[in-house]
């Protein structure tokens, strides 16, 4: 089950944590931003620290079977 969720009545769509109305993008810009992922959830109370690392995985799985996927063609 997805911890990213895109209702269309939830900020016209826009990607953003399951239950909340924070956007992943939030995490991306303050991580590269170079805040650490305890500031961001200081920042963001209603993202859980099992969402913000579920996104981690859930991104590293699309990641490794896009490449498998590449590779495999």
């Amino acid at each position: 089950m997805s911890t990213i969720v895109s209702n269309p009545e939830i900020l016209g769509g826009t990607p953003c944590f399951k239950g909340t109305r924070v956007p992943l993008q939030n995490l991306i810009d303050d991580l590269e931003g170079g805040d650490s992922l305890e500031v961001f959830l200081e920042q963001f109370p209603s993202v859980s620290r099992e969402q913000a690392t579920a996104v981690f995985r859930e991104m590293t799985a699309a990641l490794v079977h896009k490449v498998e996927v590449e590779h495999a063609a």
